[in-house]
């Protein structure tokens, strides 16, 4: 990696922003440069090696090559028509990911929010043209802290009121579970339930695994009740958990498949409901759409992603580097971390309050050449690129135990 020439420091350029920018977030203080594969470099040339991989919009490290070379190809002939018109690449994009998937077809949007948002007017939809329900009275199950985005419906069925407040009022229709709790799902189904919208495993909320049945119950509950099981893999799809989806874990397959963030191949934002054709097949013309959803750029990109884990290679990885991440935090519980819930290249990471919150272990891993970030307190997330190598996940885990035992 080279990094560009900057005019100004990293402690200039965070100024900087301070007066132009939306106070929305509160990054880490590194100003990152340049990226390759696992490793960032900041303006000064100081590397790290990121070990959060954009929430799992990183999947194939930075600027994979094959990902790269995609949307170098594209950006020469196409780039977007809107869907008034066909363009050349979105075919191969959705037969390739409905394979992949094994569903039967593909909605094509942008972010993962507006995947969800897509999932839940699909589940209405069908409530209302295949189920039966009066219209307006379709209701949706979903799991206490989740994160499904930021757009206000989704935030009024969230139990973060960091997330909630100050943004009501909010649209009705969602009956909120404990997690992990079949029988309270199960009293909350009615009639007029068209859907229940979980993640597999809850990202924000700390990597919470649920417990082994749980998604097969979810799947058995929701086919004996009448109503449609839309799994959100946004953050836990495409090769996180050393499987193509979190569900497979399972053997599960649910009705509809949230896609985005590793979609798009950390280049363009790509994200997709994929599902049974009982399902998507009842959007008609005009009733639901997106100016950029399956342009030609994202659908190049998007196959190359797909190309990608065709292989089985990601997932592999995942998989086997997902021991050596259970193994190195395992001899670190005890020795400042509290526990920790890990599922392939995944992990949650309970840090013993007494030694600091989240975000000051953090602080002290960037310190050390190490990007994470921290949810809930003291709870920090690891979720590195699958292309990161045995040797440096291993270096990680020895710059946490160094801030934890040494307070480095």
């Amino acid at each position: 990696m080279t990094a560009p020439a900057h005019t100004r420091s990293s402690a200039e350029l965070i100024r900087a922003e301070e007066p132009v920018l939306a106070h929305n977030y509160h990054p880490l203080p590194v100003v990152v440069a340049s990226a390759e594969g696992a490793w960032v470099e900041d303006v000064e040339g100081r590397r790290y090696l990121d070990m959060l991989a954009g929430y799992s919009a990183l999947n194939f490290g930075h600027r994979h090559p094959a990902l790269i070379e995609a949307a170098h190809r594209q950006l020469d002939r196409l780039t977007l028509t809107s869907r008034a018109f066909h363009n050349d690449r979105l075919a191969e994009f959705a037969e390739r990911l409905a394979a992949l998937t094994g569903h039967d077809m593909v909605l094509p949007m942008n972010t993962g929010a507006e995947a969800v948002e897509s999932g839940i007017k699909l589940a209405r939809k069908w409530a209302y043209d295949v189920k039966g329900v009066p219209a307006d009275r379709a209701t949706i199950v979903v799991a206490a802290d989740n994160f499904h985005g930021r757009t206000t419906t989704i935030v009024g069925f969230s139990t973060d009121e960091t997330a909630r407040a100050g943004f009501g009022p909010f649209a009705p229709g969602f009956r909120i579970v404990p997690y992990n709790d079949l029988a309270a799902m199960e009293a909350a189904i009615d009639d007029t339930t068209a859907a229940v919208l979980i993640e597999p495993i809850q990202g924000e909320a700390g990597v919470i695994i649920p417990d082994d049945g749980y998604l097969a119950g979810v799947r058995e509950l929701t086919r004996r009740k009448g109503c449609l099981f839309v799994a959100d893999e946004i953050q836990s799809g495409l090769g996180r958990t050393g499987r193509t989806l979190a569900v497979e874990h399972e053997g599960v397959v649910p009705d509809l498949v949230l896609l985005g963030k590793a979609l798009g191949g950390g280049i363009v934002p790509v994200s997709a409901v994929v599902g049974s054709r009982e399902v998507l097949g009842v959007l008609r013309p005009g009733e639901h759409g997106s100016t950029f959803g399956g342009n030609p750029l994202a659908a190049a990109v998007g196959t190359a992603v797909v190309e990608l884990l065709e292989t089985g290679e990601f997932q592999a990885r995942a998989a086997d580097l997902g021991v050596i991440l259970r193994d190195g935090l395992t001899e670190l519980v005890g020795r400042g971390v509290v526990g920790f819930r890990a599922r392939g290249l995944w992990a949650g990471i309970d840090i013993d309050p007494a030694i600091g919150t989240g975000r000051e272990i953090s602080e002290r891993l960037m310190h050390q050449g190490v990007l994470a970030k921290d949810t809930h307190g003291s709870t920090i997330r690891l979720a590195p690129p699958l292309t990161v190598t045995g040797e440096e996940l291993r270096s990680a885990i020895g710059s946490l135990e160094k801030v934890l035992t040494q307070g480095a």
